[in-house]
């Protein structure tokens, strides 16, 4: 069984039903009848989604780390988009163009929160490299919970060269620095945007760094001297989303 298209446990496979995932598959271990998997069977039935009955001996050989509490679903496969794609879905916007790009993201979970929060707060593409980035595995769409569906997800070869191309268009790129002096709440947020997030614990390589147009750092009150990538970006993002509303 291939389990890159694989999500499981309650909470995702309900909001993966829930949300315009398409789900292809569900299979229930025997022993659950609890209320919460005759919902997900419920679900599944109004969506004509097939569901098979299986030991839980099975679930684990599938998933043997994953804590899949008895339901598992298979998702149609995610294609990944490109710089054509990406162009594509930028001259079709008819609001000023909203980006968040992750550069060398590893961990899934964090990208997986990434992509949650970009599609709450109305991103319209997340941007990634190719290379020494997390891709699309089963990990990041569960934690997305659905929105990996459903928001854009672009893999590009050359950061810098598409970073240049966007900007021709008139985006206006905002990194996040520690060692900056600009506050996040000095900084206009509307307008074409992309916010641009560094990897976990290294932050933004020199040369993407470079090409930003400005760099911003989030106010620190604590001790702590940096926040997860996926906190961070859950905080410049709504900012620009309370700007530009």
């Amino acid at each position: 069984m291939k389990t890159d298209d694989l999500i499981y446990g309650i909470h995702a496979v309900q909001a993966a039903l829930e949300s315009q995932a398409n789900i292809t598959e569900l299979w229930v271990e025997k022993k659950r009848h609890d209320q919460r998997v005759e919902d997900i069977l419920e679900l599944a039935k109004q969506k004509s989604i097939p569901c098979e009955r299986v030991t839980s001996h099975i679930l684990k050989e599938w998933l043997p780390d994953a804590r899949h509490q008895g339901v598992v679903a298979k998702l149609a496969s995610i294609s990944t988009q490109n710089e054509s794609d990406l162009n594509r879905l930028l001259d079709s916007l008819e609001d000023p163009p909203f980006i968040l790009l992750l550069d060398g993201v590893t961990d899934p979970h964090n990208l997986g929160a990434c992509i949650r929060t970009a599609e709450a707060a109305g991103v319209h593409a997340i941007v990634v490299p190719k290379d020494k980035s997390c891709g699309m595995t089963a990990t990041v769409r569960k934690v997305a919970s659905g929105a990996a569906e459903i928001l854009p997800f672009v893999q590009v070869t050359n950061l810098s060269r598409c970073i240049k191309a966007l900007q021709e268009r008139g985006i206006w790129f905002i990194g996040t620095d520690l060692a900056t002096d600009t506050n996040l709440y000095q900084q206009d947020l509307t307008g074409p945007l992309a916010i641009v997030m560094g990897a976990e614990g290294k932050g933004l390589r020199r040369l993407t760094k470079e090409h930003c147009d400005t760099l911003v750092k989030l106010p620190m009150n604590g001790t702590v001297e940096s926040l997860n990538v996926s906190v961070a970006a859950g905080v410049v993002l709504f900012e620009a989303l309370r700007q530009r509303l």
